[in-house]
């Protein structure tokens, strides 16, 4: 896996290097000198955005509470939360966590301006605050996530190759998620830097919520307005909106173009292993989950996060904020097997069950 994520590790890690440049030359730094110093036995508050995407419930959350009790011999508390995508209902969950006085929040923002008030009612009442996987505004203390707009530029890499020279003649869709995250404002910003120029982008969706029903009534508009045979490719921002995409596709008879995808959700593997999808973004989130972890103890316990985060990036409303950027991985067919089985985060028989096993064998995946 780490062969495989060579490429896109030296652009994470000029991204990464210039944002630390930038927020060098503000002589703006954030404070994550952390609470008042403490011991193994602490109060971690995690609040994730939503329940749909599987990434979540099946690998942030446990991953975390994991690497929390490693780090605190046992004895940290994880005290979870999930705002199934309502920005209001996680406001109130950060407010409940002051008042349950934990000692640090992870908070995965469903929208990054929204959260502001409430990060700083947090830093108000003593308690740090990691941004994950989305850097939220306000007066953040700690930032882990992976290289968005590479996200973006190994999507729209991997579109162009699959289109050939059908990218000259056809048109594209281009199916980003939503606008109240920032992280799909960088992952188009990718996309487009690889994709303007090289292809024609017949039509392109900010996808309400990231929610596969919305794209798959978006994509229902792209083919009634473009025309079904004028599609050669869909740039889709995540694997939930490419199931969707699919959907919309395959009723309107429209096969063997590629979408893309992000997350490598099984669902999402297993179209890739059928060929319905060409390919996902692989986010090792292990090592993301971890970093958060390891941010939050540490804050929690009153360290510095120097010997953690070697970088720093700016938000809107902070400078200077001690950031990791983790290096991502595109999954083909062809990788299966050096990414999410090796990694461990799915078996061959959780890909390969029932209907799947056939395309399975095709490609060599048993």
């Amino acid at each position: 896996m780490r062969r495989a994520a060579v490429a896109v590790a030296a652009g994470a890690m000029a991204v990464s290097l210039a944002a630390c440049g930038s927020a060098k030359e503000s002589g703006d730094n954030a404070d994550s000198t952390g609470s008042a110093k403490k011991g193994d036995d602490i109060k971690v508050g995690l609040l994730l955005p939503e329940n749909a995407t599987a990434r979540y419930e099946k690998f942030d959350r446990p991953l975390i509470q994991k690497k929390v009790k490693e780090l605190t011999n046992g004895k940290g508390e994880v005290v979870y939360a999930n705002a199934k995508q309502d920005a209001s209902t996680q406001n109130q969950q950060v407010d409940t966590m002051v008042t349950n006085k934990v000692d640090v929040l992870i908070v995965d923002a469903v929208d990054s301006k929204a959260i502001a008030g409430s990060v700083k009612k947090a830093k108000d009442a003593g308690i740090p605050v990691v941004a994950y996987d989305r850097l939220a505004e306000g007066p953040i203390d700690a930032y882990t996530s992976f290289d968005n707009e590479t996200v973006g530029k190994t999507q729209g890499e991997a579109l162009l190759k699959a289109l050939g020279d059908k990218a000259k003649d056809g048109q594209i869709v281009m199916m980003n998620g939503s606008s109240t995250d920032p992280n799909a404002a960088q992952f188009k910003k990718g996309a487009h830097s690889v994709l303007d120029g090289k292809v024609k982008i017949g039509r392109e969706y900010d996808t309400k919520e990231w929610k596969p029903e919305n794209a798959n009534s978006n994509m229902e508009g792209a083919i009634s307005a473009l025309g079904k045979d004028k599609i050669v490719g869909v740039y889709s921002a995540n694997d939930g909106m490419a199931g969707g995409i699919i959907t919309a596709l395959k009723a309107a008879g429209i096969a063997d173009i590629p979408v893309t995808g992000q997350d490598a959700e099984l669902a999402g593997v297993q179209r890739i292993v059928t060929g319905e999808q060409y390919m996902s973004v692989y986010k090792p989130y292990p090592q993301e989950a971890d970093v958060a972890a390891e941010m939050a103890v540490a804050l929690a316990q009153g360290k510095s996060l120097d010997s953690i985060a070697k970088d720093k990036v700016d938000s809107p409303t902070t400078k200077a904020i001690p950031s990791v950027l983790v290096p991502v991985v595109s999954l083909t067919k062809d990788n299966i097997n050096d990414t999410v089985i090796k990694d461990g985060i799915y078996t061959v028989n959780e890909i390969c069950a029932g209907k799947y096993k056939a395309a399975c064998d095709k490609i060599g995946l048993n």
